[in-house]
């Protein structure tokens, strides 16, 4: 039995099927910005912890929403 590779194959560029896609660049929040989100709906942005989450004000309530930040979307 083989063990799994650790990394990823390597796309060749004489194969017939294409290269993977690149992931979408992470989105950067602002504080003060207006966000929506799928769950919580609309909100502000009152902190941005440096590219890993941001807290928004939902209201009433406040989440911690971690990058990336698939389900939100700035307004």
């Amino acid at each position: 039995m083989k063990p799994p590779r650790a990394a990823s194959r390597r796309h060749l560029p004489t194969s017939p099927f294409k290269p993977p896609a690149e992931a979408p660049p992470v989105e950067r929040f602002a504080v003060d910005d207006q966000v929506v989100h799928d769950q919580f709906g609309l909100g502000v942005v009152i902190g941005v912890e440096d590219d890993v989450a941001v807290l928004v004000d939902f209201r009433p309530r406040r989440e911690r929403i971690t990058a990336p930040y698939n389900k939100m979307t700035k307004l």
